[in-house]
């Protein structure tokens, strides 16, 4: 079986490890599968090869044209506009941009915005939907349709764009590389994120979204769920116990959203209480108190305890301990640093106070958090 997926992004190499998961469990399978980007050519090899099955995310009419040639069984991993009768697994699409509506809605936001690339059909799914259900909320969903043009020039007409909605704003970006570029954008405008913008994108490329500034919160594709039943798919045609229909679809829901801090923020209108939020989040792992938070946006610090509890449901020393854990937990799973460093980067006196009240809030020591983490 050959196995031409696109492994540059997270979500084409959790389909390789889910048609793997497949063939350890049915095999053993002989593989082709060679590293790919989504704009490899077809394997001249393969023009001529004997085998038995393709699964494939194809890109362009070119290679649509040599997989119909080999007259070989084949998935189809990616174009539901190519015209073809091949079987297709893939993601549910429609369900991508409702998911973050409810995200934005569910967090206080009341304005939305939607950056679109319209190269790709399911793109264009997602942000249809996506203002689909902003319209049901009965807010509007102002568009954002990105050009493929000189970079500068389109992170200009990006900060333009930014700069003249009105905040706070939820924005939805189709994918993570539009996500990364809107984050890109804030920054050059000095827009806070996320407390004035709060931006989700879709897909879940951890690359992106982890060197994103801040860190890109994204939409999850089941990549592994979809790889493994289009090998599973795939051997039943193979194998004729079931000859698939032509054209027949199987489409799998989207996962959660994995929210980084781009969008990890409620919205508030009250622009003392969205300072307080955003010189937290600029300070929490500096040993901040309530009474530093509170000097800073001239309010009395019964008045800030109120105020936020009424807005977000936390207090100002809550926040700051969520921020802090949230550190914690970023260096447990990124670095190798111990204990006592870490407790000294995220503005804790004690390391063993910080491990105690991890545990308490994890379940489970920083060490075994790490490790599970890790494995």
């Amino acid at each position: 079986m050959a196995v031409l997926v696109d492994t540059s992004r997270s979500y084409g190499r959790d389909i390789v490890r889910g048609v793997r998961r497949y063939v350890a469990e049915h095999g053993p399978w002989s593989l082709y599968l060679e590293p790919r980007d989504l704009r490899s050519s077809f394997p001249d090899w393969l023009k001529n090869w004997s085998g038995d099955g393709i699964l494939s995310r194809t890109v362009d009419e070119v290679m649509l044209r040599q997989l119909k040639a080999t007259k070989l069984p084949v998935v189809e991993l990616r174009t539901t506009v190519l015209k073809h009768s091949f079987p297709f697994v893939g993601m549910d699409n429609s369900v991508v941009g409702t998911r973050v509506a409810e995200h934005f809605r569910h967090r206080g936001f009341q304005r939305f915005a939607c950056a679109l690339d319209a190269s790709e059909a399911f793109f264009i799914e997602r942000s249809e939907r996506f203002a689909l259900a902003v319209r049901d909320f009965g807010f509007d969903c102002p568009v954002f349709q990105s050009k493929r043009k000189n970079w500068e020039q389109h992170q200009s007409d990006l900060v333009a764009w930014l700069r003249d909605l009105p905040k706070p704003v939820g924005i939805f970006a189709v994918n993570d590389q539009l996500g990364f570029w809107l984050l890109d954008a804030a920054r050059r405008a000095g827009i806070a994120v996320p407390e004035e913008v709060a931006v989700v994108g879709a897909e879940n490329d951890n690359m992106l979204c982890e060197t994103a500034t801040p860190p890109l919160s994204s939409v999850r594709l089941r990549g592994q769920a979809v790889g493994y039943d289009a090998a599973r798919v795939l051997d039943e045609w193979m194998t004729k116990k079931r000859i698939p229909k032509p054209s027949e679809k199987h489409l799998h829901l989207p996962g959660d959203i994995v929210v980084r801090q781009s969008s990890d923020i409620v919205a508030v209108e009250d622009p003392r209480i969205s300072a307080a939020l955003r010189f937290i989040r600029q300070h929490a792992t500096e040993n901040l108190d309530v009474t530093r938070v509170a000097r800073e946006v001239a309010l009395s610090r019964s008045v800030l305890e109120r105020r936020m509890k009424c807005l977000i449901g936390r207090s100002p020393g809550e926040e700051i301990n969520r921020l802090r854990f949230a550190a914690v937990e970023k260096l447990l799973t990124q670095t190798d640093l111990t204990l006592d460093a870490i407790a000294s980067r995220c503005g804790f006196t004690h390391p063993q106070y910080m491990a105690e009240a991890f545990r308490k809030r994890a379940g489970v020591t920083p060490g075994e958090f790490r490790k599970s983490r890790k494995t």
